[in-house]
């Protein structure tokens, strides 16, 4: 089950539903293969994604697919969930969906000379496919542009403030 194909399956299935495949990862062991799908509504705004219900409908007419493929292991666990609300910049349309969002991203190497993790405000993208570049606002307002080649993870940034302090 750890192919490109079925994750492409999987994610024309999903948008069939109406949604978007964030991500898919690939675990557990040849006897109990684990499937875990990350999925968002493509028009919803940060916070306002997936409900549980979704993840339910989801989850069922995945199964039901699963079931019927060959080569599926008949004891394989799937788990679909929301992106949370620190959901990760994965394709080019997340960086351009997410304008103007509080961003951190992560490199394997310096990024902008600074630092290998950067956090800022996502003005979107720059430069030509195959070589866009990510630009961000820093909280000192300076604007970068960091290639996307060298960014290892993205993820929006969420500020918890006081809620559920006591």
């Amino acid at each position: 089950m750890r192919n490109n194909a079925l994750v492409h399956e999987l994610e024309a299935m999903i948008e069939a539903l109406g949604y978007e495949l964030v991500e898919a990862e690939f675990g557990g062991v040849p006897a109990r293969p684990v499937v875990r799908l990350k999925i968002d509504r493509p028009d919803s705004a940060p916070g306002q994604g997936v409900t549980l219900e979704d993840c339910v409908k989801v989850s069922r007419a995945l199964e039901a697919e699963l079931d019927q493929r060959p080569g599926t292991s008949p004891s394989y666990v799937l788990e679909v969930s929301s992106p949370g609300v620190e959901r990760p910049l994965v394709r080019r349309r997340d960086w351009e969906r997410f304008a103007g969002q509080e961003v951190a991203v992560r490199g394997t190497s310096l990024l902008a000379g600074r630092a290998m993790r950067l956090e800022g405000t996502l003005l979107g993208l720059r430069g030509t496919e195959g070589e866009e570049r990510a630009a961000l606002r820093l909280p000192e307002g300076e604007e970068v542009e960091v290639p996307l080649a060298d960014i290892s993870r993205a993820h929006l940034v969420f500020h918890w403030g006081s809620q559920g302090r006591r």
